[in-house]
């Protein structure tokens, strides 16, 4: 009988051994250095992209932008927001551009401005004459709107197609204001959206 005793407790220790050593390990490596290891050893592949901030920079003819000082953070409140109207027409809100884009851009709306300038001087706020001296930069007549905004006002939109993709802007009689960006997020154009989500 004894044999017997010996062996159930031999077996019943079996178990016990092998849930002692999962737990305390086998040894100094542990789970992250494997995988920092692996890492070092085996690179990401080019072709995978990984999310990142888009990168911006100081563009030529720019001059740095002073960092604004960070505001305190003040504790939210805890209650919905019963006004959805700005997550409702998020689709509106043009796209930014960035990086060598984001210079592009600003070349664009210095040439346009150059362009409109000697209009604005003389007060010639014809949308025919505008959209004239945008299609003198190279911008096909096709792509170019200008439309009347009030007594002494040009509206304009410059469908680029590259890029920065589109250049909108107002010449009024005490000046001329133009911002490229990237389209809209659910548009396939320069012209918002008529809906989106």
């Amino acid at each position: 009988m004894t044999t017997l005793k010996k062996t159930g407790t031999r077996l019943g220790m079996l178990p016990l051994a092998v849930m002692v050593l999962l737990a305390t390990g086998c040894g100094t490596q542990r789970a992250g250095d494997a995988a920092d290891a692996y890492r070092r050893s085996h690179p990401t592949p080019t072709g995978i992209s990984t999310p990142s901030t888009p990168a911006d920079f100081t563009c030529p003819g720019e001059s740095p932008k002073p960092t604004a000082p960070t505001a305190a953070t003040s504790p939210s409140s805890t209650v919905p927001p019963t006004d959805h109207y700005a997550e409702n027409h998020g689709f509106r809100v043009p796209l930014s551009l960035h990086g060598q884009s984001r210079c592009d851009g600003l070349t664009a709306v210095r040439r346009v401005k150059n362009a409109l300038e000697p209009l604005r001087r003389r007060g010639d706020f014809a949308p025919d004459r505008v959209r004239t001296a945008l299609t003198k930069l190279g911008y096909s007549a096709g792509k170019v709107q200008a439309y009347q905004d009030g007594p002494a006002g040009v509206g304009f939109l410059i469908d680029i197609g590259a890029s920065p993709w589109c250049v909108e802007g107002t010449m009024r009689t005490d000046s001329t204001k133009a911002d490229a960006f990237g389209g809209y997020p659910d548009g396939t154009g320069c012209e918002p959206p008529a809906g989106g989500h």
